[in-house]
């Protein structure tokens, strides 16, 4: 019988490396790709996603476990929808996370047309999440073992025809385990560090991206409190997050903190601790992993940013691909362009962006 076909998208890190050891020791038949991403001229070498270094360790690992390697441009597409995304989302007062849009758009769109049309039946990363198939046949994705690397708030854009062609080796190991791990295969990657940030950023604060590439976006504009009283000026609301308490420089008895940024108005919008919290929002673009809509509003754990911790809420799924989710304590940094996402327990039902 001959031997399952998967692609694993490699980065050169630890994860995508052991996930490629891992399906080869099981029997796949397993092909390494790694896409070039767009970077600003000059800064191709810190693109964390795609730096020579990178591919060379990607490179040296399929090398190792003896594997086809392929690089597949993806400079245009990423920089189209990715970016311009980030771009769009700022412009719009928002705060994007442009990860989904990447593993939406990129990773498992792009990158996965590249995997089937080599004939592949699987593509594979080394996110942290675990898959599994319900009893009516629908995939399912759940919280990773190691909770502290879970990345299934990333994932919640996947629908069921990705999912059927979706593997996640890595998911069912604590971090430590896949460090042990990649040692024991002997890849030159078991001491790599761990990625952060966003990669087109190539280590730079995203502001300093946004006044070489959208420095219209950062005009300046009043501050007001929630009455509206004008109290100070801001320097582009690209500048502030929901949330900040620091860097504001305004004169005031009490802590101020951003309440909302409102874009048509160019106007910042700060208060004190006790108006910083939501009870309730609105989610745009929702998806919901199992491919139908739920019927009525249900009770669930709602994560509201990528390091945030879960809090309870009862989800109301609204015409137009929209949700509302009413929290039972006031949720602070509730931010608009981040993702609201839906647990039961382990369970990951989908998502949607807080609008």
């Amino acid at each position: 019988m001959s031997k399952q076909k998967v692609v694993v998208a490699m980065s050169g890190g630890v994860d995508s490396s052991v996930a490629a050891a891992l399906l080869k020791q099981q029997g796949y038949d397993v092909t390494g790709m790694m896409l070039r991403l767009w970077s600003e001229p000059g800064k191709e070498e810190s693109n964390r996603c795609c730096t020579p270094d990178a591919m060379a360790q990607a490179r040296r690992v399929a090398g190792l476990l003896d594997i086809p390697f392929y690089v597949i441009d993806a400079k245009d597409v990423f920089k189209e929808t990715v970016v311009q995304y980030f771009l769009d989302g700022y412009a719009r007062g928002e705060t994007p996370n442009p990860c989904l849009m990447c593993n939406r758009q990129i990773r498992w769109t792009f990158l996965l047309n590249h995997a089937l049309a080599l004939g592949a039946e699987f593509m594979a990363t080394g996110h942290y999440v675990r898959k599994q198939t319900a009893d009516d046949g629908r995939h399912e994705l759940l919280r990773a073992v190691d909770h502290s690397k879970d990345q299934s708030y990333v994932l919640h854009v996947l629908r069921q025809h990705q999912l059927a062609h979706a593997l996640f080796p890595v998911g069912e190991f604590p971090k430590p385990e896949i460090r042990r791990l990649a040692a024991d295969f002997g890849l030159p990657t078991a001491s790599r560090a761990d990625s952060q940030d966003l990669c087109f950023l190539a280590g730079d604060d995203y502001r300093n991206f946004l006044q070489r590439n959208a420095s219209e976006m950062l005009k300046p504009g009043e501050i007001v409190t929630t009455t509206g009283k004008s109290i100070g000026q801001h320097n582009g609301l690209a500048n502030y997050t929901i949330g900040q308490r620091k860097g504001l420089n305004l004169a005031s008895p009490v802590p101020l903190y951003v309440i909302t940024k409102q874009a048509a108005q160019n106007t910042l919008v700060v208060g004190t601790l006790e108006e910083l919290g939501f009870t309730e929002l609105i989610a745009r673009d929702v998806n919901w992993l199992s491919g139908e809509t739920p019927c009525e509003p249900f009770r669930a754990l709602v994560k509201i940013r990528y390091s945030a911790k879960e809090v309870e809420a009862l989800v109301s799924p609204l015409e137009g691909d929209q949700a509302s989710v009413k929290f039972d304590a006031p949720a602070r940094d509730v931010t608009a362009g981040q993702a609201a996402v839906f647990y039961q327990d382990e369970l990951m039902l989908g998502g949607g962006i807080i609008s």
